[in-house]
């Protein structure tokens, strides 16, 4: 079939499940379910996937599965990934499909990930007799993705066995439904989680000479970070530290023992985020030289840069294009100081993630993580039929390098 034929059948295989896509959101945005406990989310996709006959293995944690034809007969496979954990964040909106689990909503697109990816998968499913011979494609909807753990637990369960490219679509809220944005090389920047804990001398506050404040050093320990660090990266080279919790005390006129900062590191090379790690001890040693407090400061990796491959991404773009048109495609010019595990992923084989826009033209635009997100649900079928052209495109490509 030609490629005008296959792109035909595919665009009205998935046009013909825009009201399932849209039912399938609301179900999962009223139903959220927070990192690590995507038990229900994980069986109704699968149940979605059972009901069109396509094979899907749940992992083995119950959170998160694999799903697609199961013949590859050794040829290339292509991947796309879709996350499907929520935020523990109150659901503000209100519209019929508002969340119904108090402190926990899909402000991150999550569920339209989880829709979009079902809606490829059942495409290809059908038109699979239309679409090039042999082709061989795998779904996966993960888990865990706000905590940076999923996609290193699906790997391990074998979403990257054979796989040839992988790829995958994020919503943006800043962009305008029918448009979608790109970047080749690094998109995201690496993480890091960082822990203090200053350990002082509790006493009254009245008396604060018998005592060693860990609030002081606490507020100290935070002016210092934000003024030093920055002036000791490079200015080209972007990093971002900021800090999200302060924990520490009980009572008004009780200075604590003890005060716990929880931040994150957010940088673009690893030469930054050496530095960053440096300038931090540093700092935690003067001031416990300084205060007589104690500074114990913990790095936890978090997520790697996630690094478009140009030829992954020029086929993406070109599948994109085929569907929204070129004249709606928006390169990115710089990265995005955010995370995502996706980039876990890309350590097995080369990848793509797409920007694909939400912004409605009628509604206000809420960021992401805002307890006001929503999306313009005509986005979801556009992002099935992205993903679902990319995989044939993708096929095709690694095929005829191969040969």
């Amino acid at each position: 079939m030609t490629t005008v034929g296959w792109r035909k059948v595919i665009d009205e295989s998935v046009e013909s499940r825009r009201e399932l896509l849209r039912e399938v959101r609301r179900r999962l945005h009223a139903s959220p379910e927070p990192s690590r406990e995507e038990y229900q989310t994980t069986r109704f996709l699968a149940e979605q996937l059972e009901t069109a006959g396509i094979s899907s293995a749940i992992a083995p944690t119950g959170r998160g599965l694999i799903a697609g034809p199961t013949d590859a007969n050794g040829e290339p496979v292509i991947a796309f990934r879709a996350d499907i954990d929520a935020l523990r964040i109150h659901d503000a909106k209100t519209v019929p499909y508002r969340s119904t689990r108090d402190g926990i909503m899909h402000a991150c697109g999550h569920d339209a990930h989880a829709a979009m990816a079902l809606g490829a998968a059942l495409a290809l499913w059908q038109c699979r007799d239309d679409l090039p011979q042999s082709l061989a494609w795998r779904a996966v909807f993960q888990p865990s993705e706000e905590v940076g753990e999923g996609a290193l637990e699906m790997i391990a369960a074998g979403a990257m066995s054979n796989v040839q490219a992988v790829i995958a679509l994020h919503v943006d809220p800043e962009t305008a439904a029918g448009r979608l944005a790109y970047r080749q090389g690094v998109l995201t920047a690496s993480c890091q989680d960082l822990q203090v804990e200053i350990q002082g001398l509790g006493g009254h506050a009245a008396r604060p000479h018998q005592s060693v404040d860990p609030i002081g050093i606490a507020s100290q320990f935070i002016t210092s970070v934000y003024q030093f660090v920055p002036r000791s990266i490079d200015s080209r080279d972007p990093v971002v530290v900021s800090f999200g919790s302060i924990q520490g005390g009980t009572s008004a006129n009780i200075i604590p023992e003890c005060v716990v900062l929880k931040g994150t590191i957010r940088t673009l090379s690893a030469a930054a985020a050496a530095r960053v790690d440096e300038r931090i001890r540093q700092i935690a040693f003067g001031l416990s030289e300084a205060s007589g407090g104690t500074i114990q400061v913990e790095f936890r990796r978090g997520t790697d840069a996630v690094v478009n491959d140009p030829d992954v991404t020029r086929t993406c773009v070109r599948a994109a294009g085929e569907v929204v048109g070129e004249v709606n495609l928006d390169e990115i010019a710089l990265p995005s100081m955010g995370g995502e595990d996706f980039s876990g992923y890309l350590k097995h084989a080369p990848g793509c993630l797409l920007r694909l826009g939400v912004a409605a033209p009628d509604r206000k635009a809420h960021f992401l993580h805002s307890p006001y997100f929503d999306i313009d649900e005509q986005a979801l079928v556009i992002g099935a039929k992205v993903l679902a052209h990319s995989v044939v495109l993708l096929s095709e490509s690694v095929r005829s390098k191969r040969s």
